[in-house]
């Protein structure tokens, strides 16, 4: 089996590809199209967004087609920043000026009240008529600073309690085990594993 994973983001497919390292599938990305332009996200919701590449790419490839979109929901501010999560900072934004911007507008949130979700949403186009849609979620703290140098993203500041470190303070194969594209992309797996076995996915 063939999939393409609809994604520009090195960090993100690195970690797909972990996740599902156990799924008997050559899993391309979007270079190995150099001609095709994923289309922009502007969909209102992360399941808009995963849909809408997954469906681009499959249109340009003819290859089942897998993506995802990601969010930050913060309690404090409302489920924000939410679908706007990397662009949260403004066009061109970098993962530490949408740090600096969370941190700084948490600046006198309790600690009591700095919850928030990672959500992860994954969609899986077969054909144009047949169309999968799952999510993960993971629950966690805002930190009042940035605390490790791994992950990408939100990880500095998002404080996972049941191993006492933020995402960006844990092993690669830690986060893997835990996050919501984690939770998401294995639903994704079991899915992709019996559209490969030829049962009804």
């Amino acid at each position: 089996m063939k999939l393409v994973l609809a994604t520009n983001n090195d960090h993100k497919a690195k970690e797909i590809k972990q996740i599902l390292s156990d799924l008997k599938a050559e899993i391309l990305t979007l270079k190995d199209f150099p001609a095709y332009r994923i289309p922009e996200e502007k969909g209102k919701t992360l399941e808009e967004n995963a849909l809408l590449k997954a469906k681009s790419a499959f249109e340009h490839t003819d290859i089942v087609s897998i993506a995802d979109d990601s969010g930050l929901e913060v309690d404090a501010l409302g489920g924000s920043p939410g679908v706007m999560s990397a662009r949260f900072a403004g066009p061109g934004c970098t993962y530490k000026d949408n740090n600096v911007k969370l941190l700084n507008l948490m600046k006198d949130v309790p600690d009591a009240k700095r919850g928030a979700a990672f959500r992860c949403v994954v969609a899986i186009v077969f054909d144009l008529d047949k169309v999968r849609i799952v999510e993960g979620e993971v629950r966690g703290i805002i930190t009042n600073e940035e605390r490790g140098e791994g992950g990408f993203g939100y990880d500095p500041v998002f404080y996972y309690p049941p191993l006492e470190k933020t995402f960006a303070q844990l092993k690669p194969e830690e986060k893997n085990k835990v996050s919501h594209r984690c939770v998401a992309f294995r639903k994704a797996q079991e899915i992709l594993q019996k559209f490969a076995g030829g049962k009804n996915a």
